[in-house]
């Protein structure tokens, strides 16, 4: 699949919503498939491997947070899917060798540097998402990088910008267990449910097909 050149590589909140719809547009995926997962902690500060940024030979980089879609496939037998604008694994990769390759699960890591993980419905993400870009402006009003030449994106009942709702996690509020409650709340809440390193693969295989 090829991807619209107005996909960037700096914004991957907005990278994901773009590729959500992209997705659907093209067949390749129905939006009910879509979970839209923020990467980050307390600390803003959360390790990936084989990531396109780095300028080490296994890819590492600390990203503030990062966001990446997994398709849930329906079909029985059918594997889970990763889509990261910014890695440099296949596009899409199986969950299993992303969590194995770019998430390193096993990698022990200082507290600082725990991962969490906010797993939203493509649906809720596409109706209530919205950014104003202000992130990317210094203390004075400019900005950082140029942005986007489309619009910021707005949600459907007008808020203009809420992606500090999104990246704003701690490890204490994981979930305790996986299961069916979890899966239930990730339909219904507007900000998803937030599932610790260890529990991503889990909490997927707990979504039925």
């Amino acid at each position: 699949m090829s991807l619209d050149s107005s996909i960037e590589f700096c914004i991957s909140e907005e990278n994901v919503y773009l590729l959500c719809k992209k997705l659907c547009a093209d067949g390749v995926a129905d939006v009910s498939d879509l979970f839209v997962v923020f990467i980050s902690n307390e600390h803003k500060h959360i390790p990936l491997w084989h990531q396109k940024a780095s300028h080490r030979a296994d890819g590492i980089i600390l990203w503030d947070y990062h966001v990446i879609c997994i398709q849930r496939s329906k079909e029985e037998n059918s594997l889970d899917l990763v889509w990261d604008l910014d890695s440099t694994l296949p596009l899409p990769s199986t969950l299993a060798s992303y969590v194995s390759e770019c998430i390193r699960p096993s990698f022990e890591l200082f507290s600082e540097f725990q991962r969490v993980f906010r797993v939203v419905h493509a649906p809720l993400f596409l109706s209530y998402f919205a950014s104003d870009r202000r992130h990317m402006k210094d203390s004075e009003g400019n900005w950082t990088s140029p942005p986007p030449e489309y619009k910021a994106i707005v949600a459907q009942d007008g808020t203009v910008h809420n992606l500090n709702q999104y990246i704003e996690m701690s490890t204490k509020d994981v979930l305790k267990d996986v299961g069916e409650d979890s899966v239930n709340a990730v339909y219904t809440k507007q900000l998803g449910v937030l599932v610790g390193e260890n529990q991503l693969e889990q909490f997927f295989s707990c979504i039925p097909r």
